[in-house]
């Protein structure tokens, strides 16, 4: 969390949420900017949903059930700032196949000089992801 360059402002993406520990610690860092956590799970985005009333209620966390591989932004919304993940099995190495599939989201949904942070890896510029 520290290691990411969080500022007022960022629109940020969170793949693989879980509960929402890290996305609302994200919300409260990024002032009025915008985070959307996503996670496959719908029993983690409604334990995420029920530990972030306050955090939801100021309008700048939402949270989707969603794999990262089926991940595309709502219609009319901007492009992410910064996308983040950790031990997310289709970005880590231990899905290869579903690999291809999810950079093509992500490149899709990242601002060509947006930052792209899996685990502990160096970041990746939206416009170097190779797909």
């Amino acid at each position: 969390m520290k290691a990411l360059p969080l500022r007022p402002g960022l629109r940020v993406l969170e793949i693989g949420c879980g509960p929402g520990v890290a996305a609302r610690e994200v919300s409260r860092r990024i002032g009025d900017g915008r985070i959307v956590a996503i996670d496959r799970s719908a029993k983690a985005i409604a334990l995420a949903v029920a530990g972030s009333a306050s955090e939801l209620e100021t309008g700048h966390l939402e949270f989707r059930t969603v794999a990262i591989e089926d991940f595309a932004r709502d219609p009319g919304e901007g492009r992410f700032d910064l996308a983040f993940a950790m031990r997310v099995g289709a970005l880590d190495g231990r899905h290869p196949k579903a690999g291809q599939r999810v950079m093509t989201r992500l490149k899709a949904a990242l601002k060509p000089d947006g930052l792209l942070f899996i685990d502990s890896a160096s970041p990746i510029r939206g416009d170097e992801i190779d797909v």
